[in-house]
């Protein structure tokens, strides 16, 4: 099976704590957690600039580049009592008011690391 990739923004502390705390909870080796701050690597392999993925938190599967909301879902697949959100909010029923969510809550955080470094 080939590794998937978390992207995310280790200087927010908020997503800093967040991503620490899913670090605890999988123990699946195929999860590389990659901290996007100042990493060409990253916005070579993404085709995507650093502001951009300071907005959304993104995962490489399988060669793809899956964005935001979405992200979450292939975290909490993997963590036990989280599983059971990650099928509510994949139905096609939920997944909306979740991206909607997602969205406002993403925006400060954004902001936040954009404009008070």
């Amino acid at each position: 099976m080939q590794l998937v990739k978390i992207y995310y923004n280790q200087s927010c502390s908020i997503c800093n704590r967040e991503i620490s705390f899913y670090k605890k909870k999988i123990s699946n080796p195929l999860f590389e957690w990659v901290n996007i701050r100042n990493n060409i690597k990253v916005y070579i392999e993404t085709k995507k600039t650093e502001d951009q993925l300071m907005r959304r938190m993104h995962a490489m599967v399988h060669g793809k580049l899956v964005v935001g909301a979405k992200v979450f879902l292939i975290i909490w697949e993997q963590i036990d009592y989280f599983r059971i959100l990650a099928k509510i909010f994949k139905n096609p029923i939920f997944y909306p008011l979740f991206f909607l969510v997602y969205e406002i809550v993403a925006l400060p955080l954004y902001l936040k690391a954009k404009y008070l470094k």
